[in-house]
């Protein structure tokens, strides 16, 4: 068994440079997720568009901006708050993912109540998965870290 002395065990110390260096690729990352997310959504709408039509495009974009929509408003709330030199709690960042699950729930409840007539919702469904997915283009290009 490992004996760890925890009475000389110090948290690490960044320096000020480390720090904002540490932001700043904290910033392209959350960039490029929202990037990768935007692209899937687009590339459902085509999809959509060459399979079912101008309403199953618009239909893709919808669901997807259901997503991206409050993922973007809460990363971009993140990203101000790294480059103004704050870190996030986990209190406030689990806060935040519950307010943006809740964004995205009411706004497909919008979708089905105010745009049903023209929805096609096998649409709505692939383009929310696919900007759910976004990541995977970052994978694929190998910018995730």
């Amino acid at each position: 068994m490992i004996k760890v002395d925890t009475d000389t065990a110090s948290p690490v110390q960044l320096t000020e440079a480390q720090r904002k260096s540490m932001n700043a690729r904290a910033v392209r990352g959350m960039m490029r997720a929202l990037a990768a997310q935007g692209a899937m959504a687009i590339a459902g709408a085509i999809i959509a568009w060459a399979v079912g039509g101008t309403a199953a495009a618009a239909s893709a974009l919808a669901g997807a901006g259901a997503y991206w929509l409050p993922n973007a408003a809460f990363g971009l709330r993140l990203m101000f708050g790294l480059l103004a030199g704050r870190s996030a709690s986990p209190v406030f960042f689990f806060l935040g993912e519950m307010l943006k699950l809740a964004a995205t729930v009411f706004l497909l409840w919008l979708l089905s109540r105010f745009a049903s007539e023209w929805l096609v919702w096998p649409a709505v469904i692939g383009g929310l998965i696919l900007t759910l997915k976004g990541y995977f283009l970052l994978m694929m290009f190998r910018k995730l870290s």
